[in-house]
């Protein structure tokens, strides 16, 4: 048995196709719809060019699908992990908490916790890098990178009422 192959082909006007072989040579393709929508489809073992399997999924669907496919999905905060030892997670700022409007650097976070901060998203906009004179704000998302105990801290630092 072989490495799964990956490969994609463009599809002028539809959006492209994304197709995986398994090591055990089975096919699995996805065509990424340019209006957001996938179409999972499976071929049979016996010939691989008759689609045994074929679900259209809305762009919401295909997202449930692929969280449920991810590994971490039981933590639906944790956006990665690596071979490091190393997490990188969303940890929301609720309007109640004693950070809203308070300056980051009065969390101590790196002092605390060893996380680092690598980004604020609030509303439609993404704050990379905030200093430490950046003023928090209720409803903010913080993306934090450390160890799973530092991640942790740091939820229950910024989670204070």
């Amino acid at each position: 048995m072989g490495a799964a192959r990956t490969s994609s082909t463009p599809l002028p006007g539809i959006g492209v196709r994304y197709d995986l072989t398994t090591r055990e040579d089975r096919r699995v393709s996805v065509v990424a719809h340019r209006d957001g929508s996938r179409t999972l489809s499976a071929y049979h073992r016996d010939d691989p060019d008759a689609c045994a399997l074929s679900v259209r999924l809305t762009g919401g669907e295909a997202e449930a699908l692929v969280d449920a496919l991810k590994p971490t999905h039981h933590s639906p905060a944790l956006l990665s992990t690596t071979e490091l030892g190393l997490v990188a997670e969303r940890i929301e700022l609720s309007s109640a908490s004693n950070w809203n409007g308070r300056l980051l650097g009065d969390t101590r976070m790196r002092t605390e916790t060893g996380v680092s901060i690598v980004a604020v998203l609030r509303r439609a906009e993404a704050i990379p890098s905030p200093g430490p004179g950046f003023r928090l704000a209720g409803g903010d998302t913080l993306i934090v990178i450390g160890t799973r105990e530092g991640t942790d801290a740091a939820a229950a630092i910024l989670g204070r009422e």
